[in-house]
């Protein structure tokens, strides 16, 4: 079988040499125990970097004559980096695509499982981080938030998966046929409903530099996987509206009786109608706000806009 490994890399001009040089002795490892062909190869996607990156992967080129490389105009986003891999690699010819990040935190040796689990018929072999219950840190909290949240929302996402994954040349076919430009990987793969195998993995330390995701970036992506895929915020919309509308005409019936009785229904009646109040505007305000986001997802697909513009390749 021939192996694709997909690297997305944003400013890793540290770390990008040793990377590509690790993965290369694994291609190499693999090849010598003939569990892969010798024409299989290792492709970064340089996406938009403004440090030396490019550089530095030309410069790595000159040593690994088997590496491929993809470089953005600008930064596209790690989204759109995965998908112009498994475009590319489909081109290039493979039979397996593994997406790994630059900063090689994930556990390369697992490839091996990944290559042994897609020979015994799986078609998307998933990494899972290893759960470290000593790790509170805030990552960590609004991820497991996240999960949860997109889980009850009904896109059934595995818990701890990343970008760290295999995938079959079937999977790559039809992942490769998804038009929509608000890009959420992770989605589309379970969306597939293709055979699945999940191996877990231990987090490395990282090398080099610091990770490029930030709680933005990432509250962002997670947005994305919402709207994507889920159109439950909606019905809650629906929901929320029509309760404020039903408490609203109550507490105006109250109102109403309360003052032709001249009762205290609602005593103190005035502060309590000003705390649904503002109840009610926080709530419509966020009810506006979701419905913009699916709007504005919408916007973005009928421009039909390229979701990455490529500036060079090297092969």
């Amino acid at each position: 079988m021939r192996l694709a490994i997909i690297i997305p890399a944003y400013n890793e001009e540290e770390s990008i040499e040793r990377t590509v040089k690790v993965l290369d002795k694994t291609i190499k490892t693999y090849t010598k125990k003939n569990l892969i062909s010798e024409d299989s190869y290792i492709l970064v996607v340089n996406d938009g970097s403004t440090d030396r990156t490019w550089e530095e992967i030309l410069e790595v080129k000159k040593e690994i004559t088997s590496l491929k490389a993809v470089k953005f105009t600008k930064n596209f986003g790690n989204q759109n980096a995965i998908i112009a891999g498994y475009k590319t690699v489909e081109k290039i010819g493979c039979d397996c695509a593994v997406t790994i990040d630059a900063d090689l935190q994930q556990d390369e040796t697992k490839i091996e499982d990944f290559i042994k689990y897609y020979k015994q018929g799986y078609e998307i072999i998933c990494g899972t981080r290893r759960r470290y219950e000593h790790k509170y840190g805030l990552k960590s909290i609004t991820s497991f938030l996240f999960y949860k949240i997109i889980n009850f929302l009904g896109v059934n996402l595995k818990p701890r998966h990343s970008e760290y994954r295999a995938i079959g040349k079937k999977a790559l076919s039809i992942i490769n046929e998804y038009k929509e430009r608000n890009i959420f990987v992770r989605g589309m793969i379970y969306d597939l409903g293709l055979k699945t195998k999940y191996i877990e993995y231990d987090i490395k330390k990282r090398a080099y530099g610091k990770s490029k995701f930030n709680l933005f970036s990432l509250a962002k992506m997670a947005i994305n996987a919402i709207v994507s895929f889920s159109t439950r915020p909606l019905r809650f919309v629906f929901i929320i509206g029509a309760f404020i509308s039903l408490a609203s005409i109550i507490l105006a019936i109250l109102m109403l009786i309360s003052f032709i009785f001249e009762t205290k229904i609602l005593s103190p009646s005035i502060s309590a109608f000003e705390i649904w109040e503002t109840f009610a505007t926080g709530m419509e305000i966020l009810c506006i706000g979701i419905i913009g986001e699916y709007i504005g997802q919408i916007l973005i697909e009928t421009k039909e806009r390229p979701r990455y513009i490529i500036e060079e390749e090297i092969s």
